[in-house]
């Protein structure tokens, strides 16, 4: 089946309307995390989310705004190093900065809580990494029996192509955090006619996207469109290859919608007519394996 087509409101520009926007056109999740916006992103999604009760809503816990930081500092949850490093995965930081989420989403329950790039937080030592991932699992355990958290994941921008971490080890985390059933739900990771790993991988069964897949857990495919650079650089021949009738923007979208194990496309669709070209793609019928794999050998050659 094709993805979902869901807002990502990192870069995007009239936060409020665009989520007005997705939630009438029948997306079920907005993306969103505490820096985006200088800080300001959940504090302007939460009068659409107030007004869309059953709308999904993912955050994120890692990056902080400086301001954030100096609140953290002052409420006595990180010290002054932390807190100039712009990013933290420390326990009591997870569990302030979850609650903060809450409030200015407005939102006293949440659907997916991230870890946001938790790879930054010990570059070079997967030890150090994945004791620091399990210690932050642990906290949003602890919120998910609370009530506050329905599950949790990770969001990550080379992490998963580094094999700073994989699918496995993060599921073996999450259990050795809860102590058994755990709240994992949820990778998101970057998926385009770029950044081509994660499909090549998943056409030969490989990778994390059919690790994710088999374990049930939900896979947000962000930056589809590569920062809004992709476009320019499909030509409508390799539109036509992908599928014809589409723009090319539409193209790479559905490759992206259509690459087994994502279910959901992020896309920081500012206005009405991207969001409703992008969705307009998201409704046509998958692409199948075998015109993946001939995209990818075109990509590959060229």
């Amino acid at each position: 089946m094709t993805a979902q087509l869901a807002l990502g409101t990192y870069r995007c520009q009239a936060i409020e309307e665009a989520a007005v926007r997705a939630a009438a056109s029948g997306a079920q999740w907005i993306d969103t995390a505490p820096n985006y916006a200088t800080g300001r992103a959940q504090i302007l999604l939460a009068p659409a989310l107030a007004a869309h009760p059953l709308l999904n809503v993912s955050t994120k816990t890692g990056y902080f705004t400086a301001a954030t930081g100096t609140d953290a500092v002052n409420d006595g949850v990180l010290n002054q190093d932390q807190a100039a490093a712009g990013h933290s995965l420390a326990p009591d930081y997870v569990r302030w900065q979850t609650g903060r989420n809450r409030e200015q989403l407005g939102r006293d329950h949440l659907d997916l809580v991230l870890l946001h790039n938790p790879e930054r937080a010990h570059p070079g030592d997967r030890p150090a990494l994945h004791r620091a991932i399990r210690d932050a699992f642990a906290v949003l355990e602890e919120a998910a029996a609370a009530g506050h958290v329905a599950g949790y994941g990770v969001a990550t921008w080379a992490g998963l192509e580094e094999e700073a971490f994989t699918v496995g080890e993060l599921l073996a985390l999450a259990a050795e955090a809860a102590g058994g059933h755990h709240h994992l739900a949820a990778v998101q990771l970057p998926v385009s006619l770029v950044m081509m790993t994660p499909i090549a991988q998943a056409l030969h069964g490989r990778g994390p996207l059919p690790a994710a897949a088999s374990a049930g857990l939900r896979v947000m495919a962000s930056a589809p469109l590569h920062g809004g650079e992709l476009p320019s650089m499909v030509d409508q021949e390799l539109a036509d290859l992908i599928r014809p009738g589409l723009t090319p923007a539409q193209a790479c979208i559905l490759a992206v919608a259509s690459c087994p194990g994502v279910t959901n496309v992020l896309l920081a669709a500012s206005g009405a007519p991207h969001w409703k070209e992008a969705a307009d793609a998201v409704a046509q019928p998958s692409l199948t394996a075998a015109k993946l794999r001939e995209i990818a050998g075109v990509l590959a050659s060229s």
